[in-house]
């Protein structure tokens, strides 16, 4: 038997992407302390900290307008499965986190879509998790986006949802059926 045919399976790591943008990037330069496209190992009961406070945050962004630590990622296994998921929670008392459309106040946390946008301020993160199998620990890859993601990424389904009128009936049901809709006095109903 050889080495090779001995050793153990080799297991697949999660790893969380996370794609940078803010309108100023070049200028200020606040994403100078990240390490882009390498790879980093991060041990699964380390919170993944992101903020201007290099004490306090893996991951620093120099600008004066992000909090001393603006929001975490926790790494976890859901209940009775083996599938692993990621928590993001707001630190900042000053600003709002939204993950796609959900709007985080202090404290506030949520589970990270498999796909989605962060917002704070003028930052765009688009975050993408690629699913692995270890549980000791996970790996992030970041990256820098030289457009604003929303243009970069067309991702319509994450924030195109159409608002539905009061009557409770959306106008891409009239134009489906041909139609165009039609104002109603409600005096008339």
């Amino acid at each position: 038997m050889t080495s090779f045919e001995e050793a153990g399976t080799e297991e697949t790591v999660t790893c969380l992407h996370l794609t940078f943008y803010h309108p100023g990037q070049h200028e200020k330069m606040m994403f100078r302390c990240l390490n882009f496209c390498k790879r980093e190992q991060v041990r699964a009961d380390d919170v993944a900290k992101f903020g201007r406070d290099s004490s306090a945050c893996r991951y620093s962004l120099l600008d004066a307008r992000v909090s001393r630590i603006q929001f975490s990622l926790q790494f976890y296994r859901k209940l009775h499965t083996s599938e692993c998921g990621f928590e993001i929670k707001n630190l900042s008392k000053k600003t709002k986190l939204t993950v796609n459309q959900t709007e985080l106040g202090y404290l506030n946390k949520i589970d990270l879509p498999w796909k989605c946008i962060i917002f704070f301020g003028d930052y765009q993160i688009l975050a993408e998790i690629q699913e692995g199998e270890a549980v000791d620990y996970f790996e992030t890859h970041l990256h820098l986006a030289e457009a604003p993601i929303l243009q970069e990424k067309c991702l319509p389904c994450l924030l195109s949802l159409q608002p539905i009128p009061e009557s409770g009936v959306s106008p891409s049901f009239f134009l489906s059926q041909g139609k165009s809709p039609t104002e109603i006095d409600e005096n008339d109903l």
